[in-house]
């Protein structure tokens, strides 16, 4: 009787969060190690299905970054980086292409189809939700540096989201833009997770990391922020606490933050039913960031 009141309050403790995010957008970034993980991926998925069967309208942006330099090692081809972003000829343009947009997006819409819910994928092939303009990147020297077919996303198809997730569908969009002309470009995921945020006045962002959050000390879990606010955040990167392939993440939720996102979560990929536990429980399990 105690295993069953204990599991009765925290379904009551979730009706809550489950009645004020219903019909609300909420993009998840997956993306980095968490995709070697085929256990760790369907059990995000499962959040991501649960959201979805509880009235959430939940919008999956990945990345692939580790598929991607397994591929190129493969076609003999040695990955570089400029400035943190990866340098992007028409052979890698290729590569990245056929990786997320053929292999790792139609197998994420599987899995969340065995599980039984609908899902799509959304790209080039399909119907293209991602606008972007060629990126140039700025030198430590403050010179300018162009990263190849690497862009920023400068429009997001709106309409075309809102449509898919009117009918129960959860749309799976690969971090590949095409531009004006109908180029392809390379683009970051986690940029791109939150320009759909923005343009879909998100609830909430939620970024899968291999770290349950910001962490004030890096090496200790115990040290992980529950709440921070956006200026907190800026000051954690101005003494170093935030440092390496943190900043883009915490960066993109800023800007998310300040064009209307209400909230912005960085969870552990790691963690069983991590996204669960910070969007339908009060206490929360990774870091939430908020304007």
């Amino acid at each position: 009787m105690q295993e069953a009141t204990r599991k009765t309050s925290t379904l009551i403790e979730a009706l809550g969060w489950i009645q004020q995010f219903r019909d609300r957008y909420v993009v998840v970034k997956l993306g980095g190690s968490t995709l070697n993980d085929d256990s760790a991926v369907n059990g995000l998925l499962t959040d991501v299905v649960f959201m979805a069967t509880v009235g959430m309208r939940p919008i999956l942006v990945h990345g692939g970054g580790n598929a991607i330099s397994a591929a190129m090692a493969v076609a003999g081809i040695e990955p570089r980086f400029v400035e943190g972003r990866r340098w992007t000829d028409k052979a890698t343009l290729d590569i990245a292409s056929r990786v997320l947009v053929e292999e790792i997006c139609p197998q994420i819409v599987d899995r969340i189809r065995i599980q039984g819910a609908r899902a799509t994928g959304i790209h080039f092939g399909t119907e293209n939700a991602l606008t972007a303009r060629p990126l140039t990147l700025q030198s430590a020297a403050a010179t300018a540096v162009d990263p190849g077919h690497v862009g920023e996303v400068t429009r997001v198809d709106r309409d075309l989201l809102i449509r898919i997730c009117s009918t129960g569908t959860i749309p799976v969009v690969p971090s590949i833009a095409l531009d004006e002309h109908g180029h392809r470009l390379n683009v970051n995921a986690d940029t791109a997770a939150a320009a759909v945020a923005q343009a879909m006045d998100a609830e909430k962002l939620v970024f899968l990391s291999d770290i349950p959050g910001i962490l004030t000390q890096i090496d200790d879990p115990s040290t992980r922020l529950s709440h921070v606010t956006a200026n907190e955040v800026r000051q954690l990167i101005d003494d170093g606490t935030i440092a390496g392939g943190m900043v883009p993440k915490v960066q993109a939720a800023l800007d998310a933050l300040q064009s209307g996102v209400r909230k912005v979560h960085i969870v552990d990929a790691g963690m069983p039913h991590s996204m669960l536990l910070e969007i339908y429980s009060d206490a929360g399990v990774g870091t939430e960031i908020v304007g």
